[in-house]
């Protein structure tokens, strides 16, 4: 039984997990390490924040922090985060809570700040990098650790406890419990004002001042520059992701349903990347599309919740319960052992690395989604769908195949290093479908063909916009 101090009245208690169980310091404010849920509204993690610290009497505070390096970094992948950090910085002030960023390594930031708090908060990531972060930090902090859990609408461990087959085994599960999880958290400022400067992370140094330049702190930042920022496009922040999604449910939303699957007309959310750094609210987002339900029709609606309840959370069920869910070895064995058993098939063709990444293959509908995958950092998804299984088409071996999607989606697209994307990939490969009809190279995986393409899309014209989608890129200022 955890401390009754840490679990204050607020949020849903199935979002709240202590880590780090203990009565709080006598003394220091309440620190919420931000790293997974990069916003100020509609952020669980912030509310229990402040409720913990009217509770307690503290003041409260922020620390967020970037690493100066990664091996998937890019300046795209940096710019957009650190505009989300601006947010955040602004957000922040707003509400009354101090705030300090640090270009340094998240953990050793947090437990800094944690060196001086109460108690320190953070919320839930999934993939095994921050699965290991906030153990570490709760094994070393010197105060109790509590994980609140808010970029998901129905918490992982509530929907189910283990990897499940596919959206249909998921999907009754989540819509027997998500009405439970939708109500709001309170948006309202800190019980007491922050005042003396930046919060305290030992012999760190807090950049917060400076992140109304992005483009040097990027410069600083050791990233492959060669993959430029997109954000003439996709500006980051939540500022961005909350216009991004009040535009999507005055107009996209209204035809979802059947022009999802478009690619040419573009009537999509647009909302992976903001989800990814958790910039939007997941929540928030089912509750703005069920408002305007009456206007864009319930059909339109439960689609869009289905992609983002059911097929984002089959998502992050399968980073979770699938410890090679960013591996080869990770894939259904059905999958694998039909994929080998074709492996020495003929292929129609193969390309090699520089001329996929130059968009030069013999297939222009392929070459267009590539593109856009390289200029802009967003590829429409049912593109992505074809844009995948060419590559398991076109490459030596499936397992080549799989290493160089992984590559490019965590090198190019803006909702790389996600679990969303790393389901996407896997799909190409089986995972979350069932086998099919045999066929030559995928074996009883799921192929698609140009063929099918056309008869169930316009790939002209989809290949016509993102010409005039890459033109407006270059063209920005």
């Amino acid at each position: 039984m955890a401390h009754p101090a840490l679990t204050p009245p607020g949020v849903h208690p199935d979002r709240v997990h202590v880590l780090r169980d203990g009565a709080p310091r006598a003394e220091g404010p309440v620190v919420y390490w931000m790293q997974r849920s990069q916003r100020t509204r509609a952020n669980p993690a912030l509310a229990h924040a402040r409720a913990l610290a009217a509770e307690l009497g503290r003041p409260l505070a922020v620390v967020g922090a970037m690493a100066p390096e990664g091996a998937r970094a890019t300046a795209r992948s940096a710019t957009f985060e650190l505009q989300g950090w601006r947010d955040v910085r602004d957000g922040l002030a707003d509400l009354g809570v101090g705030f300090a960023f640090a270009i340094a390594d998240p953990v050793d930031v947090a437990l800094a700040a944690a060196a001086d708090a109460a108690v320190l908060v953070v919320d839930r990531g999934y993939l095994r990098a921050d699965v290991a972060q906030r153990e570490r930090v709760a094994a070393d902090a010197a105060c109790p650790v509590v994980q609140v859990e808010g970029d998901v609408v129905v918490p992982v461990d509530v929907a189910s406890s283990k990897a499940e087959y596919m959206a249909r085994t998921l999907r009754p599960k989540l819509h027997r419990v998500f009405e439970a999880y939708l109500d709001p958290v309170a948006d309202a400022p800190a019980p007491q004002p922050w005042s003396g400067g930046a919060p305290a992370i030992g012999r760190f140094v807090s950049v917060a001042n400076t992140l109304d330049d992005v483009p040097s702190l990027v410069a600083h930042l050791d990233v492959d520059a060669s993959v430029a920022p997109v954000e003439a496009l996709y500006p980051g922040g939540e500022r961005a992701g909350a216009a991004r999604l009040e535009s999507f449910v005055a107009g996209a939303l209204h035809g979802y349903a059947d022009d999802r699957n478009q690619p040419h007309r573009a009537r999509v959310s647009y909302l992976g990347m903001y989800l990814r750094c958790g910039q939007v609210s997941p929540v928030e987002a089912v509750r703005a599309a069920r408002a305007e339900a009456p206007a864009a029709g319930e059909a339109n609606v439960a689609s869009f919740v289905e992609e983002l309840l059911v097929r984002r959370e089959l998502a992050v069920n399968h980073v979770v319960r699938n410890p090679d869910y960013d591996r080869y070895e990770g894939l259904p064995a059905w999958a694998r052992r039909t994929l080998a058993a074709h492996a020495d098939d003929p292929r129609p063709a193969r390309y090699d690395d520089a001329t996929l990444e130059a968009a030069e293959s013999d297939d222009p509908y392929w070459n267009a989604a590539m593109r856009q995958s390289v200029a802009t950092g967003y590829q429409h998804n049912h593109m992505r769908m074809y844009w995948g299984k060419k590559v398991l088409e076109w490459s030596d071996t499936p397992e080549e195949a799989y290493a160089r999607l992984l590559r490019w989606n965590d090198r190019f697209h803006l909702d790389g290093v996600d679990p969303n994307s790393y389901a996407g990939v896997g799909w190409v490969f089986g995972l979350h479908d069932r086998p099919w009809t045999e066929r030559p190279v995928f074996g009883n995986v799921r192929s698609m063909t140009q063929g099918g393409l056309k008869r169930k899309t316009d790939p002209e014209a989809y290949v016509r916009a993102v010409a005039a989608e890459v033109a407006r890129l270059h063209d920005a200022p």
